[in-house]
């Protein structure tokens, strides 16, 4: 088990569900991952539900608020490991970004902020405190890869290595680009330009590794989840595919 102690700035760092309907995720995530979970009171009417994985925190969830969220669809948010929440939200603003959450303390379990890149994408800073984040990592039922679908991947790059020192490595297979976002030369997320004729806005999309792309597909399937993209091979890499979940939030899964 790939258990996580701590998260180097500029890694991924946790992985948040904003969702419409948190006890249909609860028991979507739960039968597709095989994930428990814990529930936490956070105010009046609003439950925080974290996701575990061999007893280890692996995901969060919560239900969106259409007064604090007016019009957020429901979505996986990445959050970066940040070893200065103000500092990175300054850095952001003076990069092009919009921070959408100036940064703010959660109890005592960290500072965090929220954030678009130039493009619109949306993501989320973290400054660890008493939680560090992610407990398991690139396992089977935990988060893997952190994948930027945006309308300009070369205003994206240059945001992003001046935000987080991220690496950039770009290639091409079959006539499509794609560009692996590397820290310490360790790859840690992607990034691929959304065609012209995508409805989909600049996002983040999660993955979370599998044992069976093909398996897992056909339970995520029959749990009322819809396919984007059926599992597919990526040569000499592995194989993926891409679905909303039954309230509408994007994710892929990806088996090496």
């Amino acid at each position: 088990m790939a258990e996580v102690l701590s998260h180097a700035p500029g890694t991924f760092c946790w992985i948040e569900l904003g969702t419409t309907d948190q006890k249909g995720a609860k028991e979507f995530y739960g039968k597709l991952f095989g994930w428990t979970f814990e529930d936490q009171q956070m105010g009046p009417g609003m439950t925080y539900t974290t996701f575990l994985l061999k007893g280890r925190r692996v995901a969060a969830a919560y239900t969106l608020d259409p007064k604090m969220q007016p019009g957020a669809p429901p979505n996986w948010m990445p959050y970066v490991a940040t070893a200065d929440a103000d500092a990175t939200a300054r850095r952001v603003r003076e990069l092009g970004g919009k921070v959408m959450a100036d940064p703010f303390d959660v109890m005592d379990y960290g500072r965090m902020a929220v954030l678009t890149d130039p493009t619109g994408a949306v993501l989320s800073v973290w400054q660890a405190r008493t939680h560090p984040g992610i407990e398991i990592h690139n396992e089977p039922g935990a988060f893997c890869w952190g994948q930027l679908n945006t309308s300009d991947t070369t205003k994206a790059e240059a945001f992003y290595a001046a935000l987080f020192g991220w690496g950039a490595k770009t290639g091409s297979d079959g006539g499509m680009t794609y560009t692996e976002w590397l820290v310490g030369g360790t790859p840690i997320g992607g990034m691929m330009g959304l065609p012209k004729e995508a409805q989909a806005p600049p996002h983040w999309l999660a993955y979370f590794a599998v044992a069976d792309c093909d398996a897992t597909a056909a339970r995520a399937a029959s749990l009322g989840a819809t396919t984007c993209v059926p599992p597919t091979d990526i040569t000499g890499t592995g194989r993926f595919a891409v679905f909303t979940d039954p309230q509408g939030a994007a994710f892929a899964i990806y088996r090496e």
